[in-house]
């Protein structure tokens, strides 16, 4: 299979000069060639054929070759800078029948020049590349193979945890919510207390709670409430002797009346007797 050429590099102008033969092994100079008049102009090239690459001097009209340096190595012999300036190299042409000779070459920019440079470099790190990867898929190749599939009868299990659903800016699980009417949340009391009017008879009803078991007396009647001007102590109650008689009375409580007046023994707060109502 034929390789393709591509162009790394192409600039339009550019200076050929006749050089004399290195001076010392210092390298060479700039300052030695006749830099105000060039020996040839013309254009540029810097193509790539696979793994090789060449420096192409060409007719800026017609495109005929004028000389081309095939370039194994950068840095190296092939391309080489001058010691006193960054826009002139000394390259080496080669013809057909293999006879190689110097000449100078230089650029007018010096951004050209430094083009030229990152075009050589890149060519040859992707040489490297290439080599490295060969030798890593030789290497691959020839090292024992690893059997990752699944052996006859083999099975492997995945736990798969719950997923929480994003809804708004709110998380909810994937639990269904509790039915019912509330739904755990408790009701606000209402908004103000209600007070009921005193019964007509003037005197709260009296309440008492009975014994678990035993005898209950009945509550104590109209007179008695009167003469004791509305008051009435628990401890007059008998609760009888013997729990386990299992005997209650079961006469019915008899409402309370008091007096007349709505508010009790309330209007002797204040006489001398101190006769307070007690609950």
């Amino acid at each position: 299979m034929a390789d393709y050429e591509s162009v790394l590099c192409v600039k339009n102008n550019v200076h050929v000069y006749r050089i004399p033969p290195r001076p010392s092994n210092r390298g060479y100079r700039a300052s030695d060639w006749k830099l105000d008049a060039p020996d040839w102009d013309g254009r540029l090239r810097v193509v790539a054929k696979g793994k090789e690459l060449f420096i192409k001097l060409e007719d800026k009209t017609s495109g005929e070759l004028f000389a081309q340096c095939p370039v194994d190595n950068h840095p190296g012999l092939a391309v080489e800078s001058v010691t006193d300036s960054s826009r002139y190299f000394v390259i080496r042409i080669k013809d057909e029948s293999g006879r190689s000779a110097f000449i100078g070459i230089g650029f007018d920019d010096r951004s050209d020049s430094f083009d030229l440079n990152v075009a050589l470099q890149d060519h040859f790190k992707w040489l490297k590349k290439e080599e490295e990867a060969q030798v890593t898929t030789k290497e691959f190749n020839t090292g024992p193979k690893l059997d990752l599939g699944f052996k006859e009868g083999q099975t492997i299990t995945i736990n798969v945890a719950k997923t929480k659903k994003y809804v708004g800016s709110e998380t909810t699980s994937s639990k269904p919510r509790p039915k019912g009417g509330n739904s755990g949340v408790f009701l606000p009391p209402p908004p103000g207390g209600v007070k009921l009017p005193p019964p007509s008879g003037g005197v709260l009803p009296q309440t008492f709670t009975a014994p678990p078991s035993g005898n209950v007396s009945q509550p104590p009647s109209q007179s008695q409430v009167n003469n004791s001007g509305g008051h009435v102590d628990l401890l007059d109650f008998d609760f009888g002797e013997s729990p386990s008689s299992g005997s209650v009375n079961s006469a019915p409580a008899k409402p309370v009346q008091g007096n007349s007046d709505p508010w009790g023994d309330f209007t002797g707060a204040g006489s001398s007797d101190n006769n307070w109502v007690e609950f």
